[in-house]
């Protein structure tokens, strides 16, 4: 599954990711899914699903099915009702502030929410009036009871859902209360098959917390998704944090997503940059464990070898001046060829007119030229 969160447009790094998903799916006779992770309503807008769709099919791929988080609240609300009768999760009232000073350290344990052995009861009633918008945004959480002394602090109560009163672009004002990444990432790839799940270097901590929930939610069988983690793109001299992008169009400092300037992937189309480029560019880096930053040379010479050999060459005078050549025969007039693409012979040919009058580019005239003026 290729799952974006529908909160901005694709950038050139998410390119890397749909290589993968897509490419893998391609070449061993799988089948990959789009799954828009739209577990945040006060960020998503159907515009971003809509250019997510459009850069995927113009990179040329396509999706076996689409799905939406959004698909399996329900069934994730019950997996959440689930832990609480089993006394694996409770209503926290603590700000997300006090809760992160209480998380410890990688070397000290955390202390425990005085609200951690709330009664189940309690906790199930509060957590439906969570749903119903009795309570304000970041007063109450539902956390999982894992363990405040795990070495991974993933496992320290992790919040798995928080209330965000905001409608949703699908399910409306239907839902409150919504699931965190790590609790409805896993469960969603296993409510749809998934067998390999890829994501970036930076999920690998979260693996264990991954399989954690799955292992709780999975019935008597030998399926589960497996987590693979590849290392993500990183371009020099480019921004790559869709946060940042965003301000970028909110502020006006560029017009728009599509700006040539932007590194999106609508971006790169309105600079010129072609599907088959971008692809050659990924494959060409490859995928490892390790994080590093690639030279955005290596893209731009991605570009320029497939222009190389597919672009037609023409000439144009953008400022012209006049020449008149005096020693030349008035009337007269030769045709030269000019090969349209010496890279490809059925590119064939054009010719261009040379006369007593020629136009020649303002900048290589000059009344008085230096020694060194350069034409």
């Amino acid at each position: 599954r290729f799952p974006p969160e529908p909160n901005g447009y694709l950038h050139i790094g998410h390119a890397k990711a749909i290589c993968l998903d897509f490419g893998i799916a391609e070449n061993y006779g799988g089948v990959c899914n789009l799954r828009f992770d739209d577990t945040n309503p006060s960020r998503e807008d159907v515009e971003y699903v809509d250019s997510i769709k459009e850069d995927i099919q113009w990179l040329g791929f396509h999706w076996n099915h689409i799905y939406y988080a959004s698909d399996y609240f329900q069934q994730l609300w019950d997996f959440a009702i689930q832990l609480i009768k089993e006394g694996k999760a409770y209503v926290d009232e603590q700000s997300a502030e006090v809760i992160a000073q209480q998380k410890g350290t990688p070397t000290q344990p955390g202390t425990e929410s005085p609200y951690r052995n709330r009664p189940i009861e309690e906790n199930l009633d509060l957590f439906r009036r969570m749903n119903e918008g009795e309570f304000e945004e970041g007063s109450m959480t539902l956390r999982a009871k894992i363990d405040m002394a795990n070495s991974n602090m993933h496992f320290r109560d992790p919040i798995i859902y928080r209330i965000i009163k905001h409608p949703h672009h699908r399910t409306g004002t239907k839902w409150k209360a919504y699931p965190m990444y790590d609790f409805a990432h896993g469960q969603s790839d296993y409510f749809e098959g998934v067998t390999h799940s890829l994501c970036t270097l930076e999920f690998e901590v979260h693996r264990p917390l991954y399989n954690y929930f799955i292992d709780l939610l999975k019935k008597d069988d030998n399926y589960r998704p497996r987590q693979i983690e590849f290392n993500r793109l990183n371009l020099t001299y480019t921004v790559m944090s869709k946060r940042k992008l965003l301000q970028l169009v909110k502020e006006g400092l560029v017009n728009g997503w599509d700006d040539p300037r932007m590194p999106t992937i609508c971006g790169f189309r309105r600079r010129g940059y072609t599907p088959t480029s971008i692809r050659t560019f990924i494959k060409s880096i490859g995928y490892t464990k390790y994080d590093g930053t690639i030279d955005v040379s290596l893209l731009e010479h991605a570009i320029r070898e497939e222009l190389n050999a597919t672009a037609p060459r023409v000439s144009a005078v953008l400022h012209p001046i006049s020449l008149v050549l005096t020693n030349y025969p008035e009337g007269q007039t030769e045709e030269l060829t000019a090969i349209n693409n010496p890279e490809d012979e059925s590119a064939g040919s054009h010719t261009i007119t040379f006369a007593r009058e020629l136009y020649i580019e303002k900048d290589d005239f000059m009344e008085e030229a230096p020694k060194n003026y350069f034409r």
